[in-house]
């Protein structure tokens, strides 16, 4: 780390100092426009200017609907001027997830991605809160000129450290997504933590490829005032657009394992191409050891970071840095998760008894941290479910230490599914599946696979002469659920294995899949 970070209370603060002490140089590239860190500073005030025109202030809430875009940081950063929180909704979601999440964030100023307005459309009657539609992009903006009739919003004096400053849905436990809430603080502390040890230099640039509806994506893309890098941001996840951005000097990228994957099955050309990165970091899934492996051999000179995570942390709480994953002397740590980021507390837990175990020992893994989420939007229970009276916030993975306290992940003990590095919990297809008036019982699982890591599998028993084709049931969820939680495949059984209290055995059900695997995620 060769770059002084700046100091910073609010999360604006990295953007401030850069366009102060490089005002010209080139800050986010889009496509064919380029902002330099003044224009980018000017445009965060003047959208937080408009949206204080429009009512929107300290406690209020708004929404992003878009591919990526500066335009999601523009609406993020403008809104902390204000003590506001974005929410920045996931694309993928089919009508009903999206009118919920809408709602439930009680969001009165929505921005659409013009790609995303006959989706939006769908649901714009059924919104309780909104008064305002923005449109980003497109034959029909809106959003530049609504930028820029509004007088530029310094922070306003109210405006806290404290104040909730993005809103992230995570997948539910109990069927229904929850609003993860972060505040400027905890957004500051993750974007200097999560940094690890990489390199990084003058005129290094970073390529924000994946989405920013992610946590992962959106926080990524904040590093790159703290470090004064440029973000060169593609709307999304696509080869071309990837390539594109490392032969226009992308140094930076942080990828999901299964875009890797990808990239080494193109070939060696485009391996070559990528061989140009300083430094990769990759994460929100395992990486198989066979992918890390080759990569590792293509790209002899890119430093290698692994990193694990949660919504709940703003995004990176453990580190495998390049050191670890070049360590003769411990190849198994290639399979870690690293160790925490600074200021990071960590324990395993047995569940049971709720005290520390053994070093070596599997439990919950917990962590105490000042990038922890203040709880979910709304829902009271379920943070004091996630998080301890004195401050611990339990993962719901099952882990172990080695004797240099490097993470290793084995199980989960939520209910998750982790498919191309998106989040799916088994209850919210279940909850949508249920619905199939065949369906007598069911269940849905993880199942390995080469490319996407896991793929959504259900296990059906159906009603006394009411079967119907696995297709049939795979459409009826199509229809209602984002593609990536929609169920690959289907198996068909007579019923479903219970124990004694008659909950399904999951594990029973995983068993032929993941076989021997020493990882079970």
């Amino acid at each position: 780390m060769s770059i002084a970070i700046p100091p910073a209370t609010y999360l604006p603060d990295f953007l401030a100092h850069r366009a102060d002490e490089r005002p010209d140089k080139p800050c986010w590239i889009f496509g064919e426009h380029t902002w330099t860190w003044a224009e980018a500073w000017e445009s965060v005030r003047r959208t937080a200017g408009a949206l204080r025109a429009d009512g929107v202030g300290r406690g209020d809430r708004v929404a992003i609907l878009a591919k990526n875009d500066p335009a999601v940081l523009q609406v993020i950063l403008g809104g902390c001027q204000l003590g506001a929180a974005t929410t920045v909704v996931n694309w993928r979601l089919a009508g009903d997830e999206l009118d919920y999440v809408l709602n439930d964030c009680a969001a009165e100023v929505v921005f659409v991605g013009h790609q995303l307005l006959e989706q939006f459309d769908v649901v714009r009657d059924r919104l309780e809160h909104v008064r305002k539609v923005i449109v980003i992009g497109g034959d029909h903006d809106e959003l530049e000129a609504w930028q820029s009739a509004a007088t530029p919003n310094d922070r306003d004096p109210a405006v806290q450290p404290d104040d909730v400053c993005v809103v992230m849905y995570s997948s539910g436990t109990t069927g229904r997504p929850k609003g993860v809430q972060l505040s400027q603080h905890a957004m500051v502390e993750h974007s200097v933590n999560g940094l690890g040890d990489a390199s990084y230099g003058e005129g290094d640039m970073l390529l924000v490829a994946m989405p920013m509806f992610h946590v992962g994506g959106t926080s990524y893309a904040l590093q790159a005032p703290v470090i004064g890098a440029t973000a060169y941001i593609v709307p999304e996840v696509d080869g071309a657009l990837l390539a594109a951005g490392v032969m226009a000097g992308c140094t930076h990228a942080f990828l999901v394992p299964a875009v890797v994957t990808a990239l080494i099955a193109a070939g060696p050309q485009v391996m070559g191409l990528f061989s140009r990165l300083k430094s990769l970091g990759y994460g929100a899934a395992p990486m198989p050891l066979p992918v890390l492996r080759a990569a590792m051999e293509a790209w002899p000179d890119t430093e290698f970071q692994q990193v694990y995570g949660m919504t709940e942390f703003g995004g990176v709480v453990t580190v495998l840095n390049d050191a670890a994953h070049r360590d003769a002397a411990h190849p198994e740590r290639l399979v870690s998760a690293g160790r925490p980021v600074p200021h990071t507390e960590m324990r395993i837990v047995d569940p049971v008894s709720l005290e520390d175990v053994p070093q070596g020992e599997s439990g919950e893994v917990w962590f105490r941290t000042p990038q922890a989420t203040i709880g979910y939007l709304g829902k009271p229970e379920a943070t004091a479910e996630l998080i301890t009276p004195d401050g611990w916030v339990r993962t719901g993975d099952l882990g172990r230490t080695d004797e240099d306290g490097f993470l290793f992940i084995e199980d989960r003990i939520k209910d998750m599914i982790i498919t191309g590095g998106e989040n799916v919990y088994s209850p919210e297809v279940e909850r949508v599946l249920a619905e199939h008036p065949a369906i007598q019982e069911l269940a849905v699982i993880g199942v390995p696979d080469d490319r996407w890591g896991e793929t959504v599998k259900a296990v059906v028993a159906f009603k006394p002469d009411r079967a119907v084709p696995a297709e049939e049931l795979i459409a009826f969820a199509r229809e209602r659920l984002a593609g990536y939680k929609t169920p690959s495949s289907i198996d068909i059984v007579d019923a479903l294995p219970r124990n004694p209290s008659g909950k399904i055995l999951k594990r029973d059900l995983r068993k032929p899949y993941w076989g021997d695997r020493a990882r079970q995620v």
